[in-house]
């Protein structure tokens, strides 16, 4: 009897799948890491972006003198992307800061702008005009009386300061998580009062209300 033969196409059909991954085409290699659009490959491109986040940290917390020290860092920089990030925020500082002469402040918030724009450039006097104002048409605007404490603290009056501050987490309670990084307050860091107003929770009488809760 004759036997009949095993088909091949098993065979050439593993020659062909075998030709085929011969002729693949080759992985792209990976992209960079990127953030925001920018690739953060280069070490001063880490570098740089570094600058700018600090940066933004000074402009959002209405530093813009000192924002616009570290922004012009960064325009210097390699990464292109961040430098014009860096121009467009270098323009709203100086809008900011400058104490427009023709400028004619009406609204408390008006007042209050011009007053942190005064703070910034060093000009205390002017600064406490403008925020006084802006406190007598909003008494109850926290972040006014946050302004003034700051101010305060950076004229070295430290009862004033502690005063303010203490109305301003009365108003808004975030004031007390804000007031605990913000520079403008390092003259009264060694001050215990400044402590207590900060961190409530290490006075005892805060632990002994929370223990006749569960008695």
């Amino acid at each position: 009897m004759v036997k009949a033969k095993k088909s091949s196409s098993g065979s050439s059909a593993r020659g062909k799948a075998s030709s085929k991954s011969q002729k693949r085409k080759p992985l792209a290699p990976a992209h960079p890491p990127q953030r925001g659009g920018v690739e953060m490959v280069d070490p001063l491109v880490q570098a740089q972006m570094k600058l700018y986040d600090e940066a933004l940290g000074l402009f959002h917390q209405q530093k813009f003198q000192r924002a616009k020290q570290e922004l012009e860092k960064v325009v210097a920089g390699p990464s292109k992307e961040l430098a014009d990030r860096a121009r467009m925020h270098i323009k709203i500082a100086e809008q900011r800061m400058k104490p427009s002469q023709e400028q004619n402040p009406r609204t408390f918030e008006e007042h209050y702008q011009r007053g942190v724009a005064m703070m910034n450039l060093g000009r205390w006097d002017d600064a406490r005009e403008s925020l006084d104002k802006a406190r007598k048409l909003a008494p109850k605007a926290d972040h006014i009386v946050y302004a003034l404490a700051a101010l305060d603290c950076l004229t070295g009056e430290a009862d004033a300061a502690l005063a303010n501050l203490k109305i301003a987490i009365e108003l808004r309670g975030a004031n007390r998580y804000h007031a605990r990084n913000d520079e403008d307050f390092a003259f009264l860091q060694e001050d215990p009062r400044f402590t207590e107003l900060l961190y409530p929770e290490k006075d005892g009488g805060y632990y002994r209300c929370i223990v006749l809760r569960y008695i």
